[in-house]
């Protein structure tokens, strides 16, 4: 796999037109897994290939039972500065619903590992709206992260994808469905608890403190153009997205054969419209309409703020600098907002 992933990351050095790589991240089923010297290999090909930015953000997303000290120990001596760890949780039982296979003790030991390593770049995930999840128990997750002070933090929704187990287990009976109203009310519990511990929401699901937003995520958000390697690996170059069929063993294989194995999409002006629209609303700094004016055309600013009238009166998006942001109110109805300014025809 690593030897696959060193190929295509050859055959693809012509994507992203001579730019400036400002992140670098190993995301995506468990990169974790990698042993230390795999993860430099890796870098190292990228920087033959690309021209990496001298202070890029390289984050590792990985899993609490993976940070071992000795695997810590060795990353150390790799170019990774930033780690994203799999929390979810501090409550064994909530652990044990979700089937993940760390503990709470290991949770907290792997951001101490991390901590006493001299990493300060952290991000950690929460999990919210699920059935066993009381305000209390939502309260104290977040209150261990800012006890911590770890500096970044996602929050997510528990969301139940078809063909799951959590979607068996709800259709037959053996678990109870997720409350919409539980997950608005612990959401805006999120915000709220956040903000007061000095952090900002910048992007719907993700909170930081002075200023250490994620690199890498923030330029998915404002649409920069970024090279995914690998299975299942999404690209993105402002007019067309690409992705790498997931099985390992087709991928490994059509890479052996100099053969990128993926399929493309090009997008029309009308998708590339729709995205701007769904990617600046989830942040702070909101979709602008004069840049949107300015790559497509004024009567396409025009129709967004026609849309987005009933929205501004009830207060779910305020309009300032001629920027469109939503409200906190909006942002519990965000994937509905958005939806309602898409552009529809052709």
């Amino acid at each position: 796999m690593v030897n696959a992933l060193l190929r295509e990351i050859e055959l693809r050095s012509p994507y992203l037109e001579n730019r400036k790589v400002e992140s670098i991240y190993f995301g995506g089923g468990t990169p974790s897994l990698l042993e230390a010297d795999e993860i430099s290999r890796i870098i190292d090909a990228v920087a033959k290939q690309f021209d990496i930015s001298d202070h890029a953000e390289i984050t590792l997303e990985a899993n609490p039972d993976d940070l071992n000290a000795a695997k810590v120990n060795a990353l150390r001596s790799t170019p990774v500065n930033r780690f994203s760890i799999g929390v979810q949780s501090f409550f064994e039982e909530d652990l044990k619903w979700m089937n993940r296979a760390h503990t709470r003790q290991e949770a907290s030991a792997a951001i101490m590992r991390v901590q006493d390593a001299g990493f300060e770049n952290i991000t950690c995930d929460l999990i919210y709206g699920y059935p066993l999840l009381t305000d209390e128990k939502w309260r104290y997750n977040m209150q261990q992260l800012i006890d911590f002070a770890i500096p970044h933090i996602s929050s997510y929704s528990m969301t139940v994808e078809a063909k799951t187990a959590l979607d068996h287990f709800i259709k037959k009976g053996m678990s109870p469905a997720i409350d919409s109203d539980q997950a608005a009310d612990q959401m805006n519990l999120l915000i709220e608890t956040l903000k007061g511990a000095g952090y900002e929401q910048y992007e719907i699901s993700n909170f930081a403190k002075n200023g250490l937003y994620a690199r890498h995520n923030t330029n998915y958000w404002k649409g920069k153009h970024y090279l995914g390697i690998g299975p299942s690996a999404h690209s993105f170059n402002g007019h067309s997205r690409s992705w790498n069929i997931a099985n390992n063993a087709k991928y490994i294989g059509s890479i052996q054969t100099n053969q990128l194995p993926m399929e493309i999409e090009h997008l029309s002006v009308r998708d590339q419209i729709n995205e701007c629209i769904m990617t600046s609303l989830r942040t702070m700094w909101g979709l602008d309409l004069q840049q949107v004016e300015k790559n497509f055309d004024s009567s396409v600013r025009s129709k967004i703020m026609e849309d987005a009238a009933p929205f501004l009166e009830q207060q779910q998006l305020i309009l300032d600098d001629n920027k469109l942001r939503l409200t906190d109110s909006g942002k519990l109805m965000a994937d509905h907002i958005m939806s309602e300014l898409f552009i529809i025809e052709n």
